[in-house]
């Protein structure tokens, strides 16, 4: 691998263990949100029609993600997402 696919994957490597980190949030009425996927395309559209039909519209969010670092959807200019799901111990 060339030093330019070495930096790519070291990029990539890094913003995945960032994004690990991100598993849960607290939203401005303190009510807890846990994250339940991240990424993009038709495996978000059916993420997301899932975790709706589980756990109904009021209980999830969508939340644009950075997509820096993953050069496939940086180069397609395709968006990324986390689905949230809120605690079942919050309001």
């Amino acid at each position: 691998m060339n030093s330019k696919g070495a930096n790519q994957e070291s990029l990539i490597q890094q913003r995945m263990a960032e994004e690990e980190k991100i598993q849960q949030k607290v939203d401005e009425d303190d009510t807890k949100w846990v994250k339940v996927y991240f990424g993009g395309g038709a495996h978000f559209r059916n993420w997301l029609d899932q975790v709706v039909e589980m756990n109904g519209e009021e209980n999830v969010k969508v939340e644009e993600a950075d997509s820096r670092g993953f050069q496939c959807y940086e180069e397609s200019g395709e968006k990324m997402y986390r689905i949230w799901v809120k605690d079942a111990g919050t309001k």
